[in-house]
């Protein structure tokens, strides 16, 4: 067996190993170009992303209305003059852009967008792809597939060009939390489900769920969920999920994605910016865990206040996977927390981060920051190690990160659910 060699310089080491790893970014938004306008792209919507305008709204007295009102590009020119030009842009939304328009080499330094504007008049939607994939060493993103999305189901029914970096996930958050909605749609599409569900409509729902599984090939099903989540009770939510979701999940052998904790319409006047927070019972996660065995659970929460009963969960349970600092802990202080509570407590079975892009250029600066912090926790780690006289060495780390940052992942995938 060869002598492996020590790390000298351990954050050297660390951060050289952590800034070159691919990444497998395992919940998106993005769309490949194939799917035409549901792809985002461009100065434009990166500065009209929804986490800027909230913050817009603290920095200006126009109505949200007037704002709706505005054309994409005059939305972009005052937001970049109200948080930009007319104060430091310290917050990690602004600075999100700006770390964008240095990886792609556009100078700031003018503090005009006409440089940004004139770089994405000459690059096709295809090649940025390809240019943002290249930057950001991302090798595979997983989507965000709604089929009640009107626009989106057009896409999938025509039967698109697929690019293999772009897999897929079905959400279904229509069905679990919006079903006196959601029926009429199924039955309008073929499926005989009611609103009171019976065993007619479980069949259906499952049928349904099983028609996209072969449509798109999701690797797990998905829904975002509130804080007041609660299982089991007598909810539509809860019948669904107990006897078609996790069934159908276990007859497919993917996992059931849980995004808990968000807070909808807060604020509605700001459309998806009026989205809140709130702390959700991590009970329920432990309930899921333990009543199905044979089901996989992929779990982000959004409160801080549940990071660390996540955690203890997932010592608990291996058929849970904690993933990610989503949304309003995607902020360096939060996710360095994080990460480094995971570290202390499930060692390196957990996933870092995810990017929750919307816009196609945030995996430049998401990525980028993330790896930043992430590298920074695990060269306290394994100094910390090395500490105790154990000989860390670079086939060590890189082998730690390849895990975090795609292999525990795809190793969750390939597991067999125990009822297998």
């Amino acid at each position: 067996m060869p002598v492996l060699k020590t790390c000298q310089d351990i954050d050297k080491c660390v951060r050289r190993v952590v800034e070159r790893a691919p990444i497998v970014d395992i919940h998106t938004h993005l769309f490949p170009p194939s799917f035409g306008k549901l792809l985002l792209w461009g100065i434009d919507d990166l500065l009209t992303y929804h986490y800027l305008v909230a913050e817009v709204f603290r920095a200006t007295s126009m109505d949200p209305e007037r704002f709706w009102k505005l054309s994409k590009a005059a939305q972009a020119d005052l937001i970049w003059q109200k948080l930009f030009l007319e104060r430091s842009p310290l917050s990690e939304a602004c600075r999100g852009p700006l770390s964008v328009l240095k990886i792609l080499g556009i100078d700031a330094k003018s503090r005009k967008l006409d440089a940004a504007r004139e770089y994405f008049n000459h690059v096709t939607a295809r090649e940025y792809t390809d240019i943002v994939f290249q930057k950001a060493r991302v090798r595979k993103v997983v989507m965000t597939n709604d089929p009640f999305d009107p626009a989106e189901r057009a896409v999938w029914m025509r039967k698109p060009l697929r690019d293999r970096r772009f897999a897929s996930a079905l959400r279904i958050d229509a069905v679990l939390s919006h079903w006196t909605q959601a029926a009429p749609q199924l039955r309008a599409w073929g499926y005989k489900v009611r609103t009171r569900i019976d065993g007619v409509t479980v069949t259906e729902v499952r049928r349904w769920l099983l028609d996209w599984i072969k449509r798109i090939h999701p690797l797990y099903l998905a829904a975002s969920l509130p804080p007041d989540f609660a299982y089991p009770d007598k909810s539509s939510r809860s019948t669904l999920i107990r006897h078609c979701v996790l069934p159908v999940a276990r007859r497919a052998g993917i996992p059931f994605a849980m995004m808990i904790g968000v807070r909808r319409s807060a604020n509605p006047g700001l459309r998806l910016a009026g989205d809140s927070v709130g702390p959700a019972d991590g009970a329920v996660v432990e309930t899921l865990c333990r009543e199905s065995p044979d089901n996989r659970f992929l779990v982000t929460m959004l409160s801080r206040e549940n990071q660390y009963e996540l955690c203890v969960s997932a010592r608990k349970f291996p058929n849970l996977m904690p993933f990610g600092c989503w949304w309003f802990l995607n902020n360096p202080a939060l996710v360095e927390e994080t990460t480094r509570m995971r570290t202390e407590l499930l060692g390196l079975s957990f996933i870092p981060q995810n990017s929750d892009a919307r816009i196609l250029d945030q995996l430049l600066y998401k990525w980028a920051h993330s790896r930043a912090v992430i590298a920074d926790v695990l060269s306290r780690k394994y100094r910390d190690l090395a500490a105790t006289g154990w000989n860390v060495t670079s086939e060590d780390v890189a082998r730690d990160v390849r895990g975090l940052f795609s292999g525990n992942f795809e190793r969750f995938l390939a597991e067999t659910p125990r009822g297998k």
